[in-house]
């Protein structure tokens, strides 16, 4: 709540609930500005560190976002690592991004997560519809604060837990032969 922007002091959009009035004010805004072929893209701070497990609250919310506030895609993060993937509607939910670069390195009781392992996500959206038309991620692995290519093995990891993750949600990763990844959804 510190971090919440007033009307005299600059700081973050804070949501206080994933209720449905919460979603009609997104949905005006979102209206105000939006414009033919712009992509609406929601990046929201959500849900536990650690963990794969994707609250109902927040999937449902997730969910109204599309069908009512009219976005085209949703930036989950907080997660310190990646979480499911869906594609709902056509649109893509991030439900847990993961960190791009972070200071972890050395946290005990976590290693089963892999938070060494970060993806740099690449959709592809139609401008027209706003549907996802695809999703390529790149795996990487940080150490000492920089990014570095993984290897076959490391890039495996990750499609074996996106692929766990995302059944539940429909979808799943296939590896290419660079060791990215794309998703396939139905």
């Amino acid at each position: 709540h510190d971090w919440a922007a007033l009307e005299d002091r600059p700081g973050v959009n804070l949501l206080y609930d994933l209720s449905d009035r919460t979603v009609n004010e997104i949905k005006k805004k979102v209206t105000q500005v939006k414009r033919g072929g712009d992509i609406v893209i929601v990046s929201i701070h959500w849900g536990s560190n650690w963990g794969y497990e994707i609250p109902s609250g927040q999937r449902e919310f997730a969910h109204r976002l599309i069908d009512d506030a009219g976005i085209d895609v949703i930036h989950g993060h907080s997660s310190h690592h990646a979480k499911g993937i869906e594609v709902y509607r056509g649109r893509l939910i991030l439900y847990g991004s993961g960190d791009f670069l972070n200071d972890y390195e050395g946290i005990r009781g976590y290693a089963r997560f892999r938070s060494d392992l970060t993806l740099m996500y690449f959709a592809s959206v139609d401008p027209r519809t706003g549907n996802l038309i695809g999703l390529r991620m790149t795996p990487l692995q940080i150490r000492q604060f920089r990014l570095h290519r993984v290897d076959e093995t490391d890039a495996k990891w990750l499609q074996d837990t996106l692929n766990r993750e995302g059944k539940k949600l429909g979808t799943s990763v296939d590896m290419n032969k660079d060791n990215t990844l794309t998703l396939q959804w139905e």
